[in-house]
């Protein structure tokens, strides 16, 4: 018996629809961003979509992992070796797992040509998240943290959370840096859960003011994200102390209520199946993404950057959604779902665990 993969290991029963439009949201701009810049720097000049790229910034990953600590508490109670089952030991699955398939396809690039380095590059990236799988290795040290932190009141942790995310943290350890820059957002998700399950039927109850204020959002955050700042460090007014935190949490908010308000209507429904399956886009889209990216440039059918940028975006998002969906019910479907072997505790009956 297999469990179906998601940001927190849930089962596919009992979801909330509008989080799984939010997740395919998210999950669409990191791609986009990822694909676009590949393709800028390929081809030595931006497009359109770069400013996409841009508007997304403040608030891309700051409302994943937003949406990622909203169901902790249905788990966070739980033992110690059934918490981790869940929160630990997924993660951690699914990022040695891609860790070994997306380091053996970049062989040459991470080994330096040897077996030995190979090895060194693999052990290396135990305590230094590889590429772009260090959001999910980051999920599993999030979920360690907050159980370890319960006894702090939850206003004193989220303000030392944000105080974290305002003072420049640079090591050069990716694991401490996106700490800093991103635990504030995991844990306003846990312990604001009920505030923005509210906040996402108030949406729809007041779609009017909703629009309204998601227009004012819009202009506020498209100033501050595309304007370049005066302060040596800073691109960009958005990058600032304090102001990051800001249109973080803003943004996180406002992809809620655009998700809140989509879900209903027929738009929302490629968005929701990208939710649904949204650590399969994770974790597989750069291998379509590098290959569609390296046959455009070759054919040199497209010269526009925006237009090689919006291909490469499709493709590297639906390609992993193909993958998923041929190797579900075969021996390969382990690339996605954490067999039971794998496990350290007994799988508990279906509960309602939505869009996790």
């Amino acid at each position: 018996m297999s469990q179906q993969v998601g940001y927190s290991g849930g089962l596919d029963e009992g979801r909330v629809p509008w989080v799984d439009t939010a997740k395919g949201l998210c999950i669409v701009l990191v791609v986009m961003m990822h694909a676009t810049l590949g393709v800028g720097e390929a081809m030595g000049g931006k497009g359109f979509m770069h400013w996409v790229v841009a508007f997304a910034r403040p608030f891309r990953m700051p409302d994943f992992f937003l949406v990622s600590g909203l169901f902790l508490s249905r788990v966070i109670d739980r033992d110690w070796k059934a918490y981790a089952d869940r929160r630990v030991v997924h993660f951690l699955y699914f990022y040695l797992l891609w860790l070994v398939i997306q380091s053996t396809l970049k062989y040459g690039q991470v080994s330096g040509g040897t077996p030995t380095g190979f090895v060194h590059h693999l052990v290396l990236s135990l305590i230094e998240p590889f590429g772009t799988l260090w959001f999910v290795y980051l999920l599993a040290v999030f979920s360690v943290a907050t159980k370890l932190l319960r006894g702090v009141p939850p206003v004193v942790l989220l303000a030392l959370a944000a105080a974290l995310q305002i003072v420049p943290v640079h090591t050069g350890w990716t694991l401490i840096d996106e700490f800093c820059a991103r635990y504030v957002y995991f844990l306003a998700g846990y312990f604001l859960a009920p505030a923005i399950f509210r906040l996402a039927e108030a949406a729809v109850a007041r779609p009017a003011l909703s629009l309204a204020g998601l227009a004012v959002w819009a202009l506020a955050n498209g100033f501050f994200a595309l304007s370049p700042s005066p302060v040596d460090g800073y691109p960009t007014l958005a990058s600032l102390p304090v102001v990051s935190l800001a249109l973080g949490a803003i943004g996180a908010v406002a992809v809620v209520t655009i998700a809140a308000l989509l879900t209903p209507t027929r738009v929302a429904t490629p968005f929701r199946h990208c939710g649904r399956h949204s650590i399969a886009i994770y974790l597989a889209f750069f291998l379509p993404m590098a290959a569609t990216r390296a046959v455009l440039l070759k054919s040199g059918a497209f010269d526009d950057v925006g237009l090689v940028s919006a291909i490469v975006t499709a493709v590297a998002v639906v390609a992993p959604l193909i993958l998923e969906r041929l190797v579900r019910e075969t021996p390969l479907s382990f690339l996605f779902r954490r067999p039971a072997a794998f496990h350290i505790a007994p799988a508990r009956a279906p509960r309602l665990q939505p869009a996790e």
